[in-house]
Formats: C-alpha cells, structure tokens, sequence
C-alpha cells in the first residue's frame, strides 16, 4: 500500500507525524504542498471524505490574514479555491494511506489504529 504525507516541511506537527511512522517503520513519500502545490482532485477527494471544514485550517496564520471579503461565505468550492492558491491552509498533515481512506490533523492513537500498531 502506498503511503503518501502531505504536507509542509517546516511545520510541527509534520514533524511529530513524520517522527511517529519513522519510530514505527512506517514507509512513506512525503509531498509538501508548500513546495510542489496541491492536486485539485486530491484535495477534493479530502473535502468528500472529512468535509472542507476540517481540511481548510482556519485557525493558521495564512487564513486569519485573509481580507474579510475572502473569508466571508466560504463553502466547500470557495475553500477548495482558497486551498489551491494558498496551499498553507490546508491542515496538517494529511496522509493517505493508499487504501482510500485518509486522516486529516495529527493524532498518534489515531495513526496507530490505523496502522494497528
């Protein structure tokens, strides 16, 4: 199964997952979205699966600095939009797990369910 992280490099809790599936020999490829860009259909392949709610990060710095006119009426298209020019608001990390599902955010009892470790 392949496993991909997306990402931003620098980031802290990118650096906590990233350290959890090294501890626990997780193989992986990481795609920091800072730097490549992001994939319109994986991010709405991520917004079907955990609604744009929970992937765009409304709490980072990138969104809160956002004009009062963009952050007014965001819905799922317009967060999509926001996402793919500013790559910094997507939360962090996501990983796909090859199998279809994914997990949004950092949480290490939800990455060792899901890798039954």
């Amino acid at each position: 199964m392949a496993i991909t992280l997306h990402g931003i490099k620098a980031c802290d809790t990118m650096k906590k997952a990233r350290a959890w599936l090294d501890q626990n020999g997780v193989a992986y490829d990481f795609h920091d979205y800072k730097a490549v860009g992001a994939d319109r259909a994986a991010l709405e392949r991520w917004v079907e699966a955990h609604g744009w709610e929970t992937v765009l990060n409304r709490a980072g710095t990138t969104f809160r600095k956002l004009s009062d006119a963009d952050k007014a009426g965001v819905d799922r298209d317009k967060a999509i939009e926001l996402m793919l020019a500013q790559p910094s608001m997507i939360k962090r990390p996501v990983l796909e797990l090859g199998d279809g599902r994914t997990l949004v955010g950092f949480k290490p009892e939800a990455y060792a369910a899901a890798f039954g470790a």
